[in-house]
């Protein structure tokens, strides 16, 4: 996998709270902040995928309403 380079402006405070926040984890700030966007990125997908399991099953906030739920039994009767 390669790397490519981003660049960053941002305020003095906000690089201040990343680089506090980065040593109480014994990281450095470019570390801490491509930790922090690869965790949301995985919440992002995460959620992406029980909304469509959701969707699937008919549960949830997607489901058509008056629609009976259909919940998977993993062939357990």
């Amino acid at each position: 996998m390669g790397s490519t380079v981003l660049s960053l402006r941002i305020d003095s405070e906000l690089l201040d709270r990343l680089k506090r926040h980065a040593a109480r984890r014994q990281m450095s700030v470019q570390d801490y902040v491509v930790r922090t966007l690869i965790r949301d990125d995985f919440d992002e997908r995460f959620k992406a995928a029980v909304d469509e399991t959701e969707k699937f099953y008919g549960t949830g906030p997607a489901a058509p309403s008056g629609q009976d739920q259909v919940r998977p039994s993993a062939g357990i009767a």
